[in-house]
């Protein structure tokens, strides 16, 4: 296992994705993929959130790729495991091993799901064969009707472990949110408090949190950034 790991990192270009990769449509795929990380929760946990039910494959594709999406998320999972984990450690106060993540469902429909199916098939193998146990809580908010009942279905198939740190809630998710996310840490449209100015690149691409703090970054650096707004 740790030799195909090791090939496949080298395959991959892993060890120098942050100097080889830039992800230059990342402010306009943003807008078709909502995906980004904003500040911590109780647990000091970065909240990563994806917006699915806002997704709009076909426009996205005439811009990037599949193969540059994955690329993307590669880089992010290195980012998170050396620049956003330790900088949430030290303004935690201990050692911080896991993300909080919100996956939002609103608007979702069968075929948008269909279309982002491929991405998610591959971007789920590269979580779990290459960056296994990093999900500490797992909210799907805004789920259809019907959806709780489909996943008790598959609950059976999975490991009691991951069962216990999903949750699923319908529209009215608030609530439970703010149980494990500060409102003044939660984005205003999921319940909270938090704001970020068009100036600081918005809710999508700011990428607030303590790896962006000079008090809580250590020698490792600031988190890089696969993009420029400028």
């Amino acid at each position: 296992m740790y030799e195909e790991h090791e090939k496949w990192r080298k395959e991959f270009g892993v060890d120098t994705i942050f100097e080889d990769f830039h992800y230059e449509e990342k402010p306009i795929v943003a807008k078709y993929y909502p995906q980004y990380y904003h500040k911590t929760d109780k647990d000091g946990r970065p909240v990563y959130i994806e917006e699915l039910g806002s997704v709009n494959i076909t426009e996205m594709y005439k811009i990037t790729t599949q193969e540059r999406m994955l690329k993307n998320l590669v880089w992010e999972y290195e980012s998170f495991v050396r620049y956003r984990l330790p900088a949430s450690s030290r303004q935690a106060g201990y050692l911080v091993e896991t993300s909080c993540t919100i996956l939002d469902l609103k608007g979702i429909s069968i075929s948008a799901a269909a279309q982002v199916l491929s991405y998610v098939r591959e971007a789920s193998f590269i979580g779990q064969n290459h960056y296994p146990e990093r999900m500490g809580k797992f909210y799907l908010i805004n789920a259809p009707f019907g959806f709780s009942t489909a996943f008790r279905l598959f609950k059976p198939f999975l490991d009691p472990v991951t069962v216990a740190k999903i949750f699923i809630l319908g529209s009215s998710y608030q609530k439970e949110l703010l149980k494990q996310i500060p409102a003044e840490n939660l984005p205003v449209k999921f319940g909270g408090k938090s704001e970020v100015s068009d100036a600081e690149g918005g809710l999508l691409l700011s990428d607030v949190g303590p790896w962006r703090e000079k008090e809580f970054i250590g020698p490792e650096g600031e988190a890089p950034k696969a993009f420029s707004l400028t």
